[in-house]
This record gives structure tokens, sequence and C-alpha cells, in this order.
């Protein structure tokens, strides 16, 4: 890659972090998609002499790579906002991605589980974090997750935003918490009772560990100061094996299950959107199919006029 092309790529990161308020993991993937692109065009000629087959070509090999669609049309969708974002400073003459058609694909329902899945995940780790004879460490992560479980269900938050809550969350009096999400846009988010309980329970087993006096409410020792999606995943498929539930079990399924259960119940589209933080309604309109396809199997199986053969 020249030092052009990676002088422009760390402008238009720039941008995306300054004017949009782009995460940190954002600014990264993006960071790799456009090194692989910029790789791929290297021998090309410089970005304002790239034309639309340049990108059609780099399609094809991501292709012929084996990538699915849906991983072609994020990689794509970066490059675009980089092509434009160079027309529009004035650093290129033309927008050649302007006229790239992206690779088709189905939008996957959002896996869901069951309110009694979700109740048996709870109950299982309340069970584990009251075991006798746990060392005061291994009582703190078991408390750290039956709390991490509670908050997450009970908010609908993003795993990032619930990894970087602050140490105040298990503090308040209030009924909800407020969130800074995508954008740095700030939301009311619900707070229950049993997530309140959970976070006490926490909060004085980290007190009593001595770890309580810094910022966030889930520390650990890396780089970011608090514990990771990684490592939160990895400890969330333990607790679903051992609670008999699907290892495929993961924070993003909880939060469909939150959207889910609250529409299940008669919850406003309109109100599910400004719990989850989505900009635009379309996003949460992806539920409405899943409750579509209980309808459908509601009718097939009780309506008393429906094929017993």
């Amino acid at each position: 890659m020249s030092r052009l092309a990676r002088s422009r790529i760390t402008a238009f990161l720039d941008m995306l972090a300054a004017e949009r308020g782009a995460a940190k993991n954002t600014l990264e993937a993006y960071e790799r998609d456009l090194d692989d692109y910029t790789g791929f065009i290297a021998g090309r000629g410089d970005l304002g002499s790239i034309v639309a087959q340049d990108i059609r070509d780099w399609l094809a090999d991501l292709a012929a790579r084996g990538l699915k669609a849906s991983s072609t049309a994020r990689r794509l969708s970066a490059v675009r906002q980089f092509h434009r974002f160079l027309y529009t400073e004035g650093l290129t003459g033309a927008d050649p991605s302007a006229a790239i058609d992206g690779p088709r694909q189905g939008r996957p329902l959002p896996k869901v589980v069951s309110v009694a899945d979700v109740d048996r995940l709870i109950e299982t780790a309340r069970l584990l974090s009251e075991r006798d004879g746990l060392s005061p460490a291994a009582r703190l992560k078991a408390l750290r997750m039956r709390c991490l479980i509670e908050m997450l269900y009970a908010t609908g938050l993003r795993v990032s935003e619930l990894m970087a809550l602050p140490l105040s969350a298990a503090t308040t009096r209030e009924r909800f918490l407020v969130v800074r999400g995508k954008g740095n846009k700030d939301r009311l988010v619900p707070l229950n009772d049993a997530a309140r309980e959970a976070a006490r329970s926490y909060l004085e087993a980290l007190r009593q560990a001595g770890s309580a006096d810094g910022r966030w409410l889930f520390p650990s020792d890396g780089e970011s100061g608090h514990l990771t999606r990684q490592a939160f995943g990895r400890d969330l498929k333990m607790l679903a094996g051992a609670a008999g539930l699907s290892a495929a079990l993961s924070p993003h399924v909880l939060r469909h299950a939150f959207a889910s259960h609250l529409l299940q119940n008669g919850a406003d589209l309109r109100v599910v959107q400004e719990l989850l933080g989505h900009a635009d309604i379309a996003t949460t309109q992806i539920y409405t199919h899943v409750l579509d396809e209980r309808l459908k199997s509601m009718v097939r199986d009780l309506h008393p006029l429906a094929d017993e053969s």
C-alpha cells in the first residue's frame, strides 16, 4: 500500500471517529476492509484513477476466496463510504463505487430463545453463584456472570454497551439507566428489581475483593480496563451448557430475546426501537418476522379448523 493510500484511509477513519462517533471496534473493522481493498488495487494506479471495474474485480476476488455475501456486502459498504469521502472532500474527481451493485443476500432472522430458556439460564447462574465451598475469586466470577445475564436481559444493551457500564450502574436507585450508544447518543433503558439485586450482590463481592475503586462495573486487567465481549461470550457458552441449552447462545441472542419477548407481550415497535437504540425502525422490524412465524405456527397447531392430517 502506498503512503498516499494509507494517509487517505487514516483521514477517513479520523472523520468516522470525530463526526460519527464510530467505536474502536468499528474503526478497526473498516481499517481491515480498506487495507484488503487497497492492497488488491495497489497495482492499478492511485485512488483517483480507480474505476468501477476495478471494484468489481475486487468483489470477484472476494467471492473466489469464499466470502459469504453478508461479509462481502459489509466490505463493499466500507469501500463505498471511503470513495464517497474522497469525492466529497475533493481528493478524487469521481466516485467509482456509485455504480456498483452489492451482492444479493437474504436477511437472516434473529435467533431467539424462549422465555423458559432465559429463566433456566438465569436460575442456573443464580444456583452457581450460591454454591457452597466457592473460593472468593470463584464466587466473584459467578456473581459477575449472574449480574451480566440479569442486566443484559433487563436492558437489551449491545454487548459493547454492557461491557462499558460504569460502576455507578450498580448503585443507582432509579429503575432505568442512561446509556451512551452508537454515535454517542444517550438513551434510557429499563432496569428491573432482579437486575438491581444481582448488581448489588456482585458489587459487594467486588468491594470485598478490593476491586471496586475503578471506573468500570466489570473491570479486568486488559487494555480496555473492562471485561471483553470475547471473555463474556466464552463464559456465556459455558453457562448455557450448564443449563442444558444450546452452545450457540450468545450475548447478541439475549439482546434479541429482550426485543422479541417485549413484542410478544404487546410492546409497541417504536418503543422497542428506542430501547434498542436503533436509528432506523426497519432494523427493529426484523423481529416482527419472528412473531409472524410464531403466529403461523399457532394458527396451524391450535385453530379448530386446521388440517389434522
